[in-house]
């Protein structure tokens, strides 16, 4: 090990390991590469972590780096990574040395060519200790892995101790703390509730972090001593019983010292003046590189005991309060007059204290019992921390593992037994080919007589009986003299080691595993711990998948990308998707091969949003088309290896992969056309028109929840009420039959904005090509004469020749909307039914409402909208009903209507009110980011998911008893959950009309997606049209709004034949 200072010529600015995060103003501050993913934490200037030995460094450092690319240390933190001075300076020392190495680094940010404690007063700096070296992991107490999974972080990753106490540190100790120096150690499990305040005002000097403990647990640690103002008088360490006791309070508990502390801005630059200071100097690598003989000094009982009231400078400086030798050496001298500085410097400071109720604090000490027990499920202070019994693991097997073991980071094949009071960490393992027992689980005396070796062959006569044990044993052959070393050399001590073998072992050059530890490459550890982490990770992925799990993976992905481990998944999810013959789980598949490939762009690129035909793609997408899904993800992954090049090809590639995963929606959702039933009828006349006429709707509560593949991955139910708006029925269509072969298109929409007329002719299939363009001229109107299947369009027949074939002439279809474009009450959908109707009957066929709700859905689809079942439902049932569907395929909406009390209709007529916001938002804006976060499987998207559906039942609920405030309530419910399944549907002008409304309603919500279009309000007092229409008109910033009446329709959509005359009113069937 290398324990000296630094290499000679070495500058100041370049001591430690340095990596600073781009600034506020540089582009990976912006939540590209690195994201501050949770509000409300300190935003550190400088994280500084002290490690023994120089050949840590670099592994560290580059843990640091690791840790800011996910997001966990803030947006434009300094890193450093700095080595203790020398090998014993002790934490005192290094506290000081990190100190200075900090500051110079700030000096030189601003400009500075010396080291000017100006720079500590608004800075935030976090100096973390790493400690001695851990003989239970290869990489100290800071990166011993914790068996905790926390779903809700931003990325998914194994949790050590460290990122455990930067968490703490950084969201619940540190917050609303001012500027200044905290510093921790890393030698203990520390946990803090959520909840915990510490109060900052009038705040001056240091500031001891304390938790309660046991008067048996203190004999042990060490314990503060304070007075009713809550200063610290005195640091007791080890003392008698009596003496603890005098610190304990009225519940029998005592201020632990758990390692935490905070130097004021102030008191750290006093702290740092004394670095000039000999024989203070000798803590730095200043000092050492300037000659200096290195001293030892403790962070509590010498910088911060100098500081307590309650001590001497007489007693602090000759050693009462810490063992300091005597006489006339040296070390004693130096010891005595630092500590005399430090008094001088400090001890007018004051110190107070803080102890956390509830908190706890456990200290990771040599005793492989007490590491056992802390990372085992136990009920205990640890369990804060919500340990598991498994933790980043896949296991083949899992009821082997017996209660009170724990395994983290490992992948266990086969049958691997792990019994209680085992702890499994970064393991590979598989199951034994034969019955063979535990690995050396046997007590010593067994050992020695299997295997010949004896007790002095591990320990020499310096080792004491007592503190003989597996670390210190020197049993693990290193070198031989005319042979390689090989795996049998290890392998043997599992059977007898007799003549050769023997020999052989006792002639070789052995070292314990205590040695073994100060041999270790720590980032070689650290690298391939990741490598499994990301091995299993692997697993976990076609886990989640295969399983339907609603378990988030966009944490994981964001995690591989920033490590490196892209092509892994990226492997993998080929693979899932590849295998699979569910295409729901290919289709998710493929979405998160999108998010992998938008995680690489690092947010350039673009929006991930946007269209996805390029002709490249084009093979894949046939192939997927057609059924294939193996060969399509194939010939999707063959081309993806073109577009890696920058992020703007990966942002369009993530598109194209969306794209994809739209054809395997559409194919899941084309399963409903089992429940299309159409039958035969008497056609009318050519020239006589078929009128369909079609109430708006509003969605009561649920909606979302039909999207596919929302509707049958997670299942679905909406309540909808069929509207008459301002005493009619707003959208409809007529078709007939017309002598000539073309198809005649005419669309007029917009009444309220003025309306729009198209006309089209259609003379050749060409002119059809289109309809799955949903902005393309025509297209619905295309699309509905595709999926009444009166057009074939990929037949080898020409238009004209099918049209005369089968119906001796063409069609003219009309439809039109007295809404606006965007209007949130399901205008599309419900005109996709009138038209469909419409040309059924033009056609000779029939269709019931239970079919064209699902004719609709194939519509949408062909149409590529992408759009739920609920518009439909809403628009072509009469009445106040609710839809539900269930998870699974073949998909199919079932709809009940909601019997009420006699006379509510009319009641809720009087209370119901549509406001036009004057705002409209195209609903497919909000799909793709909804759906993304659906295939993410976002934590809150799937909990809000599940609020949907309960509230649609329970607002269907409210109906069956007439209870206008409970319906209230589901209103407001549902509103809030719009918002929360698409943010950005709430516009400023809407919000400010919902707020001048909310005392006057029970509840209200924006129709539809959101984003705009109509408002519906019930409101409390009946019939309040003109009085709402003068509260709107007395508030600012609103825009061009109207006020229309609603009234439930009771009949539904109406079908009529009226003849040649388009104006006629004909018979209704």
């Amino acid at each position: 090990m290398h324990q000296g200072g630094a290499a000679g010529g070495e500058g100041a600015a370049l001591k430690g390991q340095l990596w600073e995060a781009p600034s506020r103003g540089s582009r990976a501050s912006c939540g590209r590469q690195g994201t501050w993913m949770a509000p409300g934490g300190v935003e550190w200037t400088v994280i500084v972590l002290t490690c023994q030995h120089k050949d840590s460094v670099c592994a560290f450092q580059k843990e640091l780096e690791i840790r800011w690319r996910r997001g966990a240390l803030g947006p434009h933190p300094l890193l450093l990574t700095v080595e203790d001075p020398a090998a014993c300076v002790g934490s005192g020392g290094a506290t000081l040395n990190a100190l200075l190495v900090a500051a110079e680094h700030l000096s030189a940010r601003v400009g500075c060519t010396v080291v000017t404690a100006d720079v500590l007063r608004e800075a935030r700096i976090l100096i973390l200790h790493m400690g001695r070296d851990f003989p239970f992991d290869d990489c100290s107490r800071a990166f011993t892995c914790l068996p905790v999974e926390d779903p809700d972080a931003p990325a998914e990753a194994l949790t050590c101790n460290l990122d455990s106490l930067l968490g703490t540190m950084t969201h619940q100790l540190c917050r609303g703390s001012p500027p200044g120096v905290w510093v921790c150690s890393t030698d203990m499990l520390l946990t803090i509730p959520l909840a915990a305040e510490i109060c900052w005002e009038g705040f001056q000097g240091a500031k001891v972090i304390s938790v309660p403990g046991s008067v048996s647990y203190a004999r042990n640690h060490g314990i503060y001593l304070t007075n009713q103002q809550g200063f610290v008088r005195d640091i007791i360490y080890q003392g008698p019983v009596s003496r603890i006791q005098e610190c304990a309070g009225p519940d029998g508990k005592v201020p632990l010292v758990c390692g935490v502390v905070f130097f004021s801005s102030e008191t750290a630059e006093q702290l740092l003046s004394t670095h000039v200071i000999p024989p203070l100097d000798a803590c730095t690598y200043l000092g050492l590189d300037s000659g200096a003989q290195s001293i030892q000094l403790s962070l509590f009982f010498d910088i911060v005991l100098c500081m307590a009231d309650g001590v001497t400078e007489e007693d602090f400086v000759t050693g009462r309060t810490r063992e300091v030798g005597s006489g006339h050496t040296k070390e004693v001298a130096a010891l005595r007059s630092a500590r005399s500085v430090l008094w001088k410097a400090l001890h007018a400071i004051p110190l107070s204290m803080v102890c956390i109720p509830d908190g706890c604090y456990d200290y990771m000490t040599m005793a492989a019992s007490d590491h056992i027990h802390n990372l085992t499920l136990r009920t205990s202070s640890v369990n804060a921390l919500s340990f598991r019994k498994v933790a980043h693991s896949h296991i083949d097997q899992p009821q082997l593992l017996e209660d009170g073991c724990s395994v983290t980071n490992s992948l266990l094949e086969g049958a691997v037994r792990v019994e209680s009071g085992s702890v499994l960490q970064h393991c590979h393992l598989q199951s034994p080919a034969g019955e063979a027992g535990t690995y050396l689980n046997v007590p010593w005396a067994e050992f020695f007589h299997r295997t010949g070796i004896r007790e002095g062959d591990l320990w020499g006569s310096e080792v004491p009986r007592r503190s003989r044990c597996l670390l210190n044993a020197r049993l693990f052959p290193v070198l031989h003299a005319a042979e390689p070393l090989g795996v049998q050399d290890v392998l043997r001590f599992l059977g007898s080691q007799e003549g050769e073998g023997l020999g052989q072992w006792r002639a070789s050059w052995r070292m314990s595993w205590e040695q073994l530890l100060m041999c270790l490459d720590q980032e070689v550890e650290l690298a391939s711990r990741r490598a499994l982490f990301f091995r299993q990770a692997q697993g976990k992925l076609r886990g989640v998948l295969l399983e339907h799990r609603d378990c988030s993976l966009l944490p994981l992905i964001r995690t591989a990308v920033n490590e490196g481990y892209q092509e892994a998944m990226l492997s993998t999810l080929d693979q899932v998707a590849s295998v699979t013959a569910d295409p729901g789980v290919a289709a998710r598949a493929l979405a998160c091969i999108a998010d992998v490939l938008g995680c690489m762009a690092k947010g350039d690129g673009g929006l991930r949003s946007g269209p996805a035909a390029n002709r490249e793609w084009a093979p894949a997408f046939q192939q997927l088309e057609r059924g294939n899904i193996a060969e399509g993800v194939k010939a999707l992954a063959k081309e993806r290896r073109k577009w890696l090049g920058r992020p703007a090809l990966l942002v369009r590639a993530a598109r194209h992969y969306e794209g994809a995963e739209q054809i395997l929606i559409r194919q899941a959702v084309m399963s409903a056309c089992r429940f299309i039933s159409v039958g035969p009828e008497e056609p009318p006349p050519v020239g006589h028109w078929v009128l369909v006429e079609c109430p708006a709707r509003i969605d009561v509560s649920g909606g979302w929840s039909d999207t596919p593949p929302i509707t049958y991955e997670h299942g679905g139910a909406v309540v909808d009420i069929a509207i008459l708006v301002d005493g009619r029925r707003p959208i409809g269509a007529r078709a007939r039959r017309i002598a000539e072969p073309e198809l005649r298109l005419v669309s007029a929409s917009g009444a309220l904005e003025g309306e729009v007329v198209l006309e089209l002719v259609c003379q050749d299939l060409e002119d059809l090509q289109d309809y799955c363009q949903p902005h393309a001229p025509g297209a619905l109107l295309k699309a509905a004469f595709i999926c009444t299947q009166i057009v074939t369009l990929a037949s080898q027949k020409p238009l004209q020749a099918q049209l005369l074939e089968c119906f001796g002439g063409g069609f003219e279809v009309h439809s039109w909307s007295s809404l606006p474009h965007g209007s949130g009450l399901g205008t599309s959908s419900i005109l996709a039914g009138a038209v469909m109707a419409a040309l059924y009957r033009a056609a000779g066929k029939s269709a019931n409402a239970e079919s064209l709700i699902h004719a609709v859905l194939h519509l949408e689809q062909v149409l590529t909208t992408g759009g739920g079942w609920q518009d439909q439902v809403g628009g072509l049932v009469p009445g106040i009903k609710i839809g539900r569907s269930k998870a699974l395929l073949p998909l199919k909406v079932e709809v009940e209507q909601i019997p009420v009390p006699e006379g509510f209709p009319q009641t809720l007529n009087q209370h119901l009110l549509l406001i036009y916001t004057g705002k409209t938002r195209l609903a497919r804006n909000l799909l793709q980011d909804v759906l993304r976060n659906w295939y993410a499987r976002l934590p809150v998207i799937v909990q809000n998911a599940d609020a949907l559906v309960s509230n649609a039942e329970q607002c269907a609920r409210a109906f069956r008893q007439g209870n206008l405030p409970l319906l209230g309530e589901c209103l407001t419910h549902y509103w809030h959950q719009k918002k929360c399944m698409a943010p950005g549907c709430e516009p400023l002008a809407v919000r400010l009309m919902m707020d001048a409304l909310q005392p006057y309603v029970y509840g209200q919500s924006l129709a539809g997606a959101g984003g705009g279009g109509f408002l519906y309000i019930l409101t409390k007092e009946p019939s309040q049209k003109d009085f709402i229409q003068q509260i709107l008109a007395n508030t600012e910033g609103l825009g061009n709004f109207s006020i229309h009446t609603v009234e439930v329709d009771t009949a539904g959509f109406s079908l009529q034949l009226v003849g040649s005359d388009p104006k006629a009113r004909g018979d209704t069937e």
